[in-house]
């Protein structure tokens, strides 16, 4: 593979760290070995930004589509009116329509083989939603876009692995969706992707309750007993998955047992991402599995808090852009070996 992963990267929310933390990544020039950034947004906005962030070493190549883009340059394509203003810190409606239309654009290459991957700087959930999005986050407006019913969260980190079952839906909700097929579904999933995009042969899933102490044998709750415990049972007798459960959510991140799996399947969103994050701090990685293309973002959110004053780190979009290309890559090779799987020779 010689030619250099195109890697597309939105920008996000302009009033947030999103620019500052695209800028600290892009400004290390060993990125460049690796793939070719190509960022949508604005090239007035990232003008902005370098000045009040005082980076005044670091210019875009300006291009007007992904197939002008150089190699070994960050290149810039212009997807909004140059009107558009920064408001550090705040939530604004042209901000909110700013990051949906760089969205769409870099999606809409990525569907078209423009670029390679998907690398999505964070958002405001609020701010972005009109007629054209009307999702809870990105994870499922990019299951939209491309036909799939099932994404599944995937939190990365440098020692740890979390799924979660429920993703973005209120917690009074959870139960009703705690289902033996969507566990089975997502499980599945999620054992997929450790295979052919972490290189993982016979991963090992520990699979969490839904109740307090994975519901005492059922004083807690029966959802374990009725529902959890059948699908692990089904999913290793008839899918010949290694999962194993359920687990206490806190019997099982305060011990070292962590670390004898290859991945977590928590049941609902901070189930899973509290200890996720407590764990891995700024290292951490959002990857939607289950997808047929490439898309990670970092852990965390606009941050307004701290936007414009040069305090972000950018090691959270570091690890997902190079997270990004791994996955790309081993997606590549399984896809060579599956195509062309090894000769069987009869041995005299």
């Amino acid at each position: 593979m010689n030619e250099k992963i195109k890697v597309g990267i939105t920008q996000g929310d302009i009033n947030g760290i999103s620019y500052e933390i695209i800028l600290k990544t892009l400004a290390d020039n060993r990125i460049y070995d690796l793939c070719t950034p190509i960022v949508y947004g604005s090239p007035k906005i990232a003008a902005y930004h370098r000045k009040t962030l005082n980076i005044p070493h670091f210019n875009f190549n300006n291009v007007k589509d992904a197939a002008s883009a150089l190699p070994k340059r960050s290149n810039l394509i212009n997807c909004v009116d140059d009107s558009l203003r920064v408001e550090l810190g705040k939530s604004t409606p042209s901000a909110g329509s700013a990051a949906l239309k760089s969205l769409e654009l870099a999606s809409q290459d990525l569907k078209n083989g423009e670029i390679d991957i998907l690398l999505t700087a964070p958002i405001n959930k609020h701010n972005i939603q009109n007629e054209d999005f009307h999702f809870p986050g990105h994870t499922e407006y990019l299951a939209e876009k491309f036909d799939t019913k099932t994404p599944l969260m995937l939190m990365v980190g440098e020692s740890l692995k979390v799924a979660v079952l429920t993703g973005h839906v209120p917690l009074c909700d959870v139960a009703k969706h705690v289902t033996k097929e969507n566990i089975i579904e997502k499980v599945k999933i999620l054992h997929n992707s450790l295979v052919k995009d972490f290189t993982i042969r016979g991963p090992k899933i520990a699979i969490l309750g839904l109740n307090p102490h994975a519901g005492d044998q059922g004083l807690l709750g029966k959802e374990e007993q009725e529902i959890i415990i059948p699908a692990i049972e089904h999913l290793r007798n008839k899918e010949n998955i290694v999962a194993l459960g359920p687990f206490s959510s806190d019997g099982l991140f305060g011990s070292n047992q962590i670390s004898k799996f290859d991945a977590i399947f928590a049941m609902y969103h901070d189930q899973g991402l509290t200890p996720f994050k407590t764990i891995e701090f700024d290292t951490g990685v959002n990857f939607t599995a289950g997808l047929p293309v490439v898309r990670t973002s970092p852990g965390h959110g606009t941050a307004y808090e701290i936007a414009g004053i040069g305090k972000a780190s950018p090691n959270s979009f570091r690890k997902a852009l190079y997270l990004a290309c791994e996955i790309y890559k081993n997606r590549k090779m399984h896809e060579e070996i599956t195509a062309e799987p090894l000769q069987k020779y009869d041995v005299e």
